[in-house]
């Protein structure tokens, strides 16, 4: 049997302790390479590109076109920051090296900060991730399948005072459906990694054929095989797709080799990822975890290091945040992103 990725060396090319030993100037420069890796600085208000006047004691450049002051986070996920660059820096290192995901009260306790620094400050990061992910078209062998989160019921004590959980009217009315589609490897690549490929997940409030079949239809291309199981909800995928079904109830494969593993192996994190580090997930952020769930999953056989570049560069080039500037002093998310 071949060895796991998180036993090889590849998997430790990222040190926590080493980012917690940066200075503040050399924080200053890795996140500055991270948000302009060519070395040109921009002003993110008017976009000019130019050797800006740099204002060494305050470490802000003045734009030598518009004339306006920026920082090295303005106009970032990361504006109006308090905290050294360096605990942003290490906060991008700690979600990395979670490979299952990270509580806000353990990032609390890393860090040293408050929950509600932590609680935002890791909302931030999924914001950025979901924000820059791919969402180009499919084209191969897709597994598409659903799962149910935030619908526990707790039963009553007595079995004569319990309902029937089945019914929709005893159910919980936060039960929201993560819809994931995941693109399998055609052949292994040069690592042996086979599996999935890339992953889009999407939230609905049930798995429903009304909402499923616009979002396949968006995000696989015709001549796509789609793999998914006996569920009604995928029954119209037959007149757009070559489909192949799995029977659970009888079988984790068909006799042709088909499955909607790939699909089933997401989920597996997903639930790791909810139970042991976050419990529940809030229902209007649901859509956030499942993409860091799916990004990581897209990311389990890159090297640390990487990740912990790209993640930084997306939180970089993703713009303030609406939803998180002031989010304890009442500026929060107004509803749920549910479906396209």
């Amino acid at each position: 049997m071949a060895q796991h990725f998180l036993l090889s060396a590849k998997a430790r090319g990222l040190s926590v302790a080493t980012v917690a030993r940066m200075s503040d100037k050399e924080a200053f420069e890795e996140f500055k390479a991270l948000r302009w890796p060519e070395g040109q600085v921009t002003c993110p208000e008017c976009g000019c590109i130019r050797e800006h006047y740099f204002q060494r004691t305050r470490t802000r450049w003045r734009c030598k076109d518009c004339g306006k002051t920026f920082s090295l986070t303005s106009g970032t996920i990361f504006a109006h920051h308090k905290l050294p660059l360096r605990i942003y820096l290490l906060a991008i290192a700690i979600f990395t090296n979670a490979v299952k995901g990270m509580s806000a009260l353990q990032l609390a306790r890393d860090l040293d900060v408050q929950y509600k620094t932590a609680y935002v400050l890791a909302h931030k990061i999924r914001e950025a991730l979901y924000q820059q992910r791919d969402l180009t078209p499919m084209k191969g062998e897709v597994h598409v399948d659903g799962a149910y989160v935030c619908g526990h019921v707790r039963p009553r004590n007595k079995r004569k005072h319990r309902k029937d959980r089945r019914l929709a009217k005893n159910q919980n009315p936060n039960k929201r459906c993560i819809i994931n589609m995941s693109l399998r490897h055609a052949t292994a690549n040069l690592d042996g990694a086979v599996g999935s490929r890339r992953t889009i997940t999407f939230v609905l409030k049930s798995e429903n054929s009304a909402d499923i079949v616009p979002i396949v239809r968006q995000y696989v291309l015709p001549g796509s095989l789609i793999c998914c199981d006996e569920n009604v909800a995928y029954d119209e995928l037959h007149r757009y797709y070559r489909t192949e079904r799995v029977n659970h109830q009888e079988e984790y494969r068909s006799d042709a080799g088909y499955s909607n593993n790939m699909a089933e192996s997401f989920f597996a994190r997903m639930r790791r990822n909810q139970r042991g580090q976050h419990h529940k997930y809030g229902v209007k952020y649901v859509v956030f975890y499942a993409n860091e769930v799916a990004y990581r999953q897209d990311h389990r056989r890159t090297n640390p290091r990487d990740v912990f570049a790209d993640i930084g560069r997306k939180c970089a080039n993703t713009p303030t945040s609406r939803n998180w500037c002031g989010y304890w002093q009442g500026n929060k998310l107004s509803g749920e992103i549910l479906g396209l």
